[in-house]
């Protein structure tokens, strides 16, 4: 038996006419699949209001958050009564809509009076929008003709009690999906499913954090032994270019899982690597689709790339970025010098996005969010001050504005020339190299460029290595 696993994101199922679309799709791929899986987000910005409205609480604001819940009842009335019938499931549908909103004042008037929000209050504040919305898809697809229950994924996904960023447990996960969500779909049921949300082994709720709902189909796709997943966007796929930056970037047919990393951790908008780890594990193609243009084939993520030589697949690139440099003649041959560095940058909680150093040894240099400059270059000094003193570090200073622009591919791998028309490209273009590093898996270059020249470098090297490559 064939079984898909789709996830809808929050611009998938932001308003009655995108759930109406959602809910096409799915009626289309059940004609096509034996088993089929849903996993939907909030209403596009849900999570994020919910957010606000408990943290004004917290902070003494008592009325943000009852505005918040008038906003939130006018936006999910009006899409309830576009879509559902006076006759049907209506009346139940907009009591659901009352009954999860106060719950939402409840805890908003609780977090008022105690002053502060735990994690663990927060997780279950945050997860009613995928609560309601999973209930309205479901309900839509039931009017339509399917048969569809809403499922909390509090009954599925099994995590630690890490609130806010929720480690899932696959064992006991794969176990809650077999006796709750497998005979669903022996059935014929279409269940939709809460993404974003888990829960402890006490039944406590916890969210997945960061790419939450996509991580949800990750691991139902896994536990399901899924024979593909497909995600649900507003884009028509993983794109060669920002389209802000390059009007004429396009659609990648094909990536590996290590190519879609590289773009990940390198700043584009696509899946984060840690959501999608459940079906690398299992080796289940993945792809990325446009709920709006379901007709465009879309990006096909798979385990081994599909590459020929010298291709480049991306280019992407971080901004609000500075780059901090450790220099002294005094470093030459000292062992320690770099430990101690990132140690220090450690300590500071600060994310290093990419190092490079000299042969000589004498400098080190790294970039790293413009915001946590100030505090990395101070607990280097800390670290470094016999040094300084010694004059055998000669001064730790950070050069701001600056974005990592970055070009990723696994065709790049061993084929010779790559790198001299990136450069080539940027030298055409005037444009000055501050730094160079290469990732050990060759899959990607990065430069580090004046911020006033990142959307010439983007669009000199799109042209070179994807326009003429």
């Amino acid at each position: 038996m064939t079984t898909l696993t789709m996830k809808f994101g929050g611009t998938s199922v932001g308003s009655a006419e995108a759930l109406a679309q959602a809910a096409g799709i799915v009626l289309e791929q059940a004609q096509e699949w034996d088993r089929l899986a849903v996993v939907v987000s909030a209403m596009s910005g849900m999570t994020d209001t919910l957010t606000r409205g408990a943290l004004t609480a917290a902070s003494g604001d008592g009325q943000t958050y009852r505005a918040i819940v008038t906003d939130l009842r006018v936006r999910h009335y009006r899409a309830v009564d576009a879509l559902l019938t006076p006759d049907g499931e209506r009346a139940q549908l907009l009591a659901m809509v009352d009954d999860y909103l106060d719950e939402f004042a409840a805890f908003c008037r609780s977090v008022h009076i105690l002053g502060e929000v735990t994690p663990r209050a927060m997780d279950t504040i945050t997860s009613l929008g995928e609560r309601i919305n999973a209930r309205l898809l479901a309900a839509l697809l039931r009017q339509r003709g399917a048969r569809s229950e809403a499922v909390d994924a509090t009954e599925l996904i099994v995590t630690d009690d890490t609130f806010q960023n929720g480690v899932p447990l696959m064992g006991a996960t794969r176990a809650q999906v077999s006796a709750r969500l497998a005979p669903l779909l022996d059935e014929g049921v279409i269940p939709v499913v809460t993404g974003f949300i888990g829960a402890t082994k006490d039944g406590v709720t916890t969210t997945l954090g960061r790419g939450g709902s996509d991580y949800s189909a990750a691991i139902l796709g896994n536990c399901l032994d899924a024979d593909e997943v497909w995600t649900w966007t507003d884009v028509d796929g993983v794109m060669t270019a920002d389209p802000r930056m390059v009007p004429d970037a396009r659609v990648i047919p094909v990536l590996s899982y290590s190519e879609v990393g590289e773009l990940a951790y390198f700043g584009a908008k696509v899946l984060h690597p840690r959501t999608i780890r459940p079906v690398i594990e299992r080796g289940i193609p993945l792809w990325v689709k446009n709920t709006f243009n379901p007709t465009c084939p879309g990006t096909r993520i798979v385990c081994e790339p599909e590459s020929t030589p010298g291709t480049v697949k991306a280019v992407t690139a971080i901004e609000g970025l500075s780059m901090v440099t450790v220099e002294g003649r005094g470093m030459m041959g000292v062992p320690g010098i770099a430990a101690r560095t990132f140690s220090a940058v450690a300590s500071r909680g600060a994310s290093v996005l990419m190092i490079s150093q000299a042969s000589s040894e004498q400098s080190i240099c790294f970039v790293i969010p413009t915001q946590a400059v100030l505090p990395v270059i101070r607990a280097i000094e800390e670290e470094m001050a016999l040094e300084l003193a010694r004059r055998d570090v000669d001064r730790v200073w950070s050069l701001d504005d600056v974005v990592i622009v970055t070009a990723v591919g696994a065709g790049m791998r061993g084929t010779p020339g790559v790198a001299a028309r990136i450069f080539g490209a940027l030298a055409r273009g005037n444009i000055n190299i501050i730094a160079i590093a290469q990732g050990s898996s060759e899959c990607s270059i990065s430069l580090v460029v004046a911020a006033a020249a990142a959307v010439d470098a983007v669009r000199y090297i799109h042209n070179e290595v994807i326009v003429n490559g």
